[in-house]
């Protein structure tokens, strides 16, 4: 096994000693490179012994860094340097599997990768773990990693995974957590299936491994209307989410005494399809699981009013539209309007409510949202010259929405000049109150 090398980095360690694009690493120490997490864990050591090959020869390089952490200046093909470990199960609440057909190819991959679990804080749901991938997490403390765990019954977990090792949950979960692992859990909770006296037995369950599970949240399952052939499957209702809220904070009631922070959290949108207002920011403890949804819009809320409240007044009159998804389009109302009375009247601001006919069903996030959407729901009905909108609703790069349409073909369509803010309040105060440092 060897792992090819593209490229050098100007002056780096490589550089210096000679090694070239082409040239392929077998081994660091004697410990064999398969991916960047061997690259980053055994390249870690002042002193190194390497072997690599060029034309099809091997030769050898003792190396020294100045310190331990120096990088080796070594580039490869991806970041990973291997490819992507996709997703193994067949989950009744898949998202990806209820994507229409057409769209851009990357959107219907599923991964399930614990080093972009480690990396980039993705949940896993370990059910593709070779063992020796299994032992690795262990053995170099990659901590803490995230689990999609869904329920720890395991006869319901395959039912719900359709995957014979989703059995397989308890046992994993234990072998890390003798090992030191951190883990970060969540359950997408299905109606009628794992909900109930099945989340109850879940949550008490990820209590007995405290403090090793450190976090859990519970996050609505999304359904879109591209369900045709798969398990029927239903959203909450307002008052079935009040329920839910009120069912998780008393069955986890004694838990927050005896140990002071929740370790069970609700996402955000479960307040908002309940319309119930969001707890306040002790809830949150450290927010672990805000880039799952978890405390997200309460940042926002109080981040927004800060940075308000720090500009104090403003001389010209801002004038915007904001277009948003239905879920937060009762926050955005609520923010603007606190906001402009503590300006004194100087935001003439319109907030639109998107509503995801695109994707049907119940998906009413503004990350969702496609341009075919906003250009049929705006047009004719904008208030000025600039629209506002988050960032979430591109990919990753910033260049497409959805269903492959640019910021460009928005700006074409609806005759506007279109902005974008990153999903936290102080940037979009910054951005609306030209604050921005």
């Amino acid at each position: 096994m060897a792992v090819h090398i593209t490229g050098i980095e100007k002056n780096s360690v490589a550089y210096r000693k000679k090694i070239l694009p082409g040239d392929d690493l077998i081994s660091i120490n004697g410990e064999v490179i398969n991916d960047m997490m061997d690259l980053q864990f055994f390249s870690t050591d002042s002193n190194l012994h390497l072997v690599l090959k060029r034309d099809g020869k091997e030769y050898e390089l003792d190396i020294k860094k100045r310190d331990d952490y120096e990088p080796l200046g070594l580039e490869f093909e991806t970041y990973l340097i291997d490819k992507h470990h996709s997703c193994k199960n067949k989950c009744i609440f898949c998202f990806v599997d209820q994507l229409p057909k057409g769209m851009r190819e990357d959107l219907y991959f599923k991964d399930d990768d614990e080093r972009l679990s480690f990396l980039f804080g993705n949940y896993i749901t370990m059910t593709n773990l070779s063992n020796h991938e299994f032992e690795r997490i262990k053995r170099m403390k990659i901590s803490p990693i995230n689990i999609s765990v869904h329920t720890t019954e395991p006869d319901l977990r395959v039912h719900m995974m359709k995957n014979p090792r989703a059995a397989e949950i308890n046992e994993k979960m234990q072998e890390l957590a003798d090992a030191g692992i951190t883990m970060n859990t969540q359950v997408v909770l299905c109606k009628g299936v794992n909900d109930g006296e099945h989340l109850y037995k879940t949550i008490k369950r990820l209590e007995r491994l405290y403090p090793r599970v450190h976090s859990c949240s519970i996050v609505p399952v999304g359904i879109t209307k591209f369900r045709d052939g798969l398990e029927k499957a239903e959203s909450f209702s307002k008052e079935e989410c009040r329920r839910v809220i009120e069912q998780v904070n008393q069955w986890t009631e004694d838990f927050v005494k005896e140990h002071g922070e929740r370790l069970v959290y609700l996402a955000d949108e479960f307040y908002l399809r309940a319309e119930l207002p969001l707890p306040e920011n002790s809830y949150y403890g450290d927010y672990a699981q805000i880039e799952n949804g978890v405390g997200l819009v309460r940042t926002f809320i109080d981040n927004f009013a800060d940075e308000v409240e720090y500009a104090g007044k403003i001389e010209r009159t801002v004038k915007a539209d904001i277009a948003t998804g239905e879920a937060m389009y009762p926050v955005m109302v609520d923010v603007i309007n606190k906001a402009n009375r503590v300006l004194g009247g100087k935001l003439d601001i319109k907030v639109h409510k998107i509503v995801n006919n695109f994707f049907g069903g119940n998906v009413w996030v503004t990350g969702l949202i496609t341009a075919k959407d906003l250009t049929e729901q705006l047009k004719g009905k904008l208030y000025s010259d600039n629209l506002l909108l988050c960032r979430d609703m591109l990919e990753s790069e910033g260049k497409y929405f959805l269903d492959d349409k640019t910021p460009a073909d928005v700006e074409r369509e609806l005759g506007v000049k279109v902005s974008f803010y990153q999903n936290d309040g102080m940037e979009m105060a910054r951005f609306l109150l030209g604050t921005e440092d």
